[in-house]
């Protein structure tokens, strides 16, 4: 697919499958058909890189992230919706949209995580606890668990209110690039910049611990 003057940093399907979107260190987007053939015009509003794209549920709007810092919403024409996001203090690695459609998520070189309504408005506090730039942020298929990948060389698990589950999920021994769900929610896989690929079950210990409970309840 050509029409991109400068490197693809990012890259996705449409709900449907029909259309793919990509973000470019050009600064800007461009939807394209399966065939390869670009969709409209570019869409034109970040000042720097575009690292990340990704689809609403119902495939209607796209949102934005790059190194200026401000997410952005656009919808299929190329028309930026409402202002860009006020709220992080340095550029944008990775965001993802709630599986409801009614929040996003954003991951920054700013060491933060935060949630977004679909009009731009801040949900809640920043999510603190990295030590260094955030890659890669994902909601959980029922949408009430994020994790994120950081520079730092850990996973952190974290509810919606932005309270972190656990402690700091360890084994990479350089940056992590990204990290995703599996369908059922219950595995997470990491990728890193130490060329490997890791897999978590971080639930596992708080069921036992549950089931552990239950039965000290009930046969005290």
């Amino acid at each position: 697919f050509k029409g991109h003057t400068k490197g693809v940093k990012a890259v996705a399907w449409s709900p449907d499958g029909k259309t793919i979107v990509s973000g470019s260190a050009d600064n800007t987007i461009r939807l394209w058909d399966t065939s390869g053939n670009p969709i409209g015009q570019p869409f034109e509003g970040h000042r720097k890189s575009v690292m990340s794209v990704a689809w609403s549920p119902d495939g209607q709007t796209i949102v934005s992230g790059g190194y200026a810092g401000k997410p952005r919403l656009w919808d299929r024409s190329g028309n930026p919706i409402g202002q860009p996001f006020k709220g992080h203090k340095d550029g944008i690695y990775s965001v993802a949209w709630s599986p409801n459609g009614l929040t996003i998520v954003s991951g920054s070189r700013d060491n933060t995580i935060r949630l977004w309504d679909t009009l731009g408005n801040p949900i809640g506090k920043p999510f603190k606890g990295h030590t260094n730039s955030i890659y890669s942020v994902k909601f959980s298929p029922d949408g009430k668990t994020i994790a994120s990948g950081s520079y730092d060389r850990t996973i952190r698990l974290w509810d919606t209110n932005g309270q972190p589950i656990g402690q700091g999920l360890k084994g990479h021994t350089k940056a992590v690039t990204s990290v995703a769900f599996s369908p059922d929610g219950k595995t997470i896989i990491s990728g890193s910049e130490d060329n490997t690929l890791r897999l978590w079950r971080p639930g596992t210990w708080q069921d036992w611990l549950k089931i552990a409970c239950n039965r000290i309840i009930l046969h005290p």
